[in-house]
């Protein structure tokens, strides 16, 4: 009886190892990370599955069909563990699914279901603070002596506390204070102690070995240490990866660190694989609005020789806007903008990052909650996973033509953005080649080349509402157009670009 069940409990484990191993096979023998399109969830607001209101995992589940059909190969979640927020960037429990969401079971049919559409998934990863409802802070706020006290940071120092004043935060009477640089509900936990940097990794390893996620988003990644001790930052990613590497290499780490190139390089080397290039947004914004291109294609040159000093081994993660930011389409004034916007993007090398509803225009500014507003899926009424979890102010059906309507129209940006994606995926250049601007361009149009060793790609986009001609000379030994919005004569060499317009060509 013993070697029977011993029998029984190998072929189950056997059995286990080989549908890990045939899942781990389906992400490393599937597009290069460098080569895929990322889609932002923000699972509360995109599709509902069980008429809560809420969107949860199952909802994303149903809609992995319209993310292949529109060419994306990444999705990345915002926070789905437990947590007392909407946003649900304060975690309670770091292993677990917020209730609303679903189950692990949820997550795991979801991760299933996007690997064999050859879509990777990677979720938030908040770990430079906890939520002050999560059990270590409910010990370690109970005194000093608390095994868990010190896995945040306390201070009864008023001069230190004077110096971050909205920072430090007040415990019930508490002789000390303790640190949360965004907010009371959000204590800081305290890398220094060693016991805190082993359940952080040990939380890396559970969602990557254990669940299945093909990686994290890292929130807020130059907090760990204040700016002072930046390289101590620096080092605590690398043991992060490091330790990761040494379970599963088949990961993807892209971090927010909302600052200049000059301080991301360093994070690059042997840490985060990918950082979000804010410059970049913000250069496309003032691009847009000013209608006069800034040297676009020099800035993101620039950057990725800065980048290729601190590390040959990098990638650019490129975007509009994102879930912390008003959305682009509420910033521009034309809505023909919003076309040349994706143009734009999925033109620049990097792996774009598209913010759920840009794909169909929706609007929102500031406060967060109102960035947020539910994905516009059909006319009111018309679709039962519809999420309410807020009454929107901008991103309305009045102001904003549904997903349905837009699939039954060519000309909708919907249909633009599938078009723009799907040359961007079979023309790898666009994803991994260098650029360069061109010189003698007047700074009405955007112009630059994309090249490797093998091609080079020439990309033209019309900064302004009128038709605009381009001297005939710029156009000489061109090949193949990929895409035009204008007229283009192959005999005398003269485009014509509609307003917003953009050209895409090889370069013989």
């Amino acid at each position: 009886m013993r070697i029977l069940v011993l029998i029984l409990i190998s072929s189950i484990i056997s059995v286990s190892c080989n549908e890990q191993a045939a899942k781990n096979q389906i992400r490393k023998s599937s597009t290069p990370i460098g080569e895929r399109i990322f889609y932002e969830i923000f699972v509360h607001a995109y599709y509902d599955s069980d008429g809560d209101g809420i969107g949860d995992l199952n909802g994303v589940t149903a809609k992995l069909d319209y993310l292949q059909g529109l060419g994306v190969s990444g999705i990345w979640l915002l926070p789905v563990h437990p947590s007392p927020t909407y946003h649900k960037y304060d975690v309670i429990d770091y292993y677990g699914i917020h209730p609303d969401y679903g189950t692990m079971e949820d997550m795991k049919t979801l991760l299933d279901e996007a690997h064999k559409r050859n879509i990777m998934v990677i979720i938030d990863m908040v770990v430079n603070h906890s939520s002050s409802e999560h059990i270590y802070f409910q010990e370690a706020s109970k005194g000093e002596n608390n095994p868990f006290r010190d896995y945040y940071v306390w201070s009864s120092d008023t001069l230190i506390q004077r110096q971050e004043p909205h920072h430090w935060h007040s415990n019930n009477g508490d002789r000390e204070k303790y640190y949360g640089f965004f907010w009371k509900g959000m204590p800081d936990f305290n890398f220094d102690n060693p016991a805190v940097r082993e359940e952080i990794k040990k939380i890396g390893k559970f969602w990557i070995t254990e669940v299945g996620v093909d990686g994290f988003r890292l929130d807020a990644v130059k907090y760990i240490y204040p700016d002072s001790l930046v390289q101590k930052n620096v080092e605590w990613w690398q043991e992060y990866r490091a330790f990761l590497e040494d379970s599963d290499d088949d990961f993807f780490l892209v971090a927010e660190i909302w600052d200049e190139s000059t301080s991301i390089g360093p994070f690059l080397d042997r840490g985060i694989h990918a950082a979000f290039n804010f410059e970049l947004s913000f250069a496309i914004e003032e691009l847009l609005i000013k209608r006069r291109d800034p040297g676009l294609g020099r800035m993101l040159g620039e950057i990725h020789e800065r980048y290729q000093e601190a590390s040959d081994s990098f990638y650019d993660a490129i975007f509009l806007k994102n879930h912390d930011q008003n959305r682009i389409m509420s910033l521009l004034t034309d809505p023909r903008q919003a076309k040349l916007a994706a143009s734009i993007l999925f033109t620049l090398p990097g792996i774009p990052f598209i913010y759920y509803g840009e794909e169909i225009a929706m609007l929102g500014l500031k406060p967060d909650e109102y960035i947020r507003e539910p994905m516009v899926w059909d006319l009111p009424g018309q679709d039962s996973g519809q999420t309410n979890w807020i009454e929107p102010r901008h991103s309305t059906p009045g102001k904003v033509t549904p997903v349905k309507q837009q699939m039954e129209n060519n000309t909708s940006l919907l249909f633009h953005y599938k078009k723009m994606i799907s040359i961007r995926n079979e023309h790898k250049i666009l994803s991994t080649g260098s650029i360069r601007s061109l010189n003698h361009i007047p700074d009405s149009f955007c112009a630059y080349e994309l090249y490797n060793a093998d091609n080079k790609i020439l990309v033209i986009h019309n900064l302004v509402d009128k038709t605009a001609n381009l001297d005939s000379e710029l156009l000489k030994s061109r090949g193949r157009v990929l895409y035009l919005s204008g007229t283009y004569s192959e005999e005398t060499r003269d485009l014509q670009l509609d307003p917003f317009g953009t050209l895409i060509q090889y370069v013989d």
